[in-house]
C-alpha cells in the first residue's frame, strides 16, 4: 500500500530523507556507484536505484 503523503513518514524523517536524497544527487553528479552510496548513506541500493532515475529523468531538483 502506498500512502499518499511521505509514505507515511513525520514531517522530520521526511525532511531527513530528503537530505539523504540531496546527498545521493551530489555523488550521481561524481559518477559514484548506487552500491557504494546506499552502504555509505545506510538505505537500500534499490532506493539509491530510484533517486537516480529520478534525478537522471529531472535532473537535480
Amino acid at each position: 500500500m502506498r500512502y499518499p503523503q511521505g509514505g507515511g513518514l513525520t514531517a522530520e524523517r521526511q525532511q531527513f530523507r530528503e537530505e539523504l536524497r540531496l546527498k545521493a544527487a551530489e555523488r550521481f553528479a561524481r559518477g559514484e556507484a548506487s552500491s557504494v552510496i546506499a552502504k555509505d548513506l545506510r538505505v537500500s541500493v534499490r532506493s539509491v536505484q530510484r533517486w537516480r532515475q529520478m534525478w537522471d529523468k529531472d535532473g537535480p531538483r
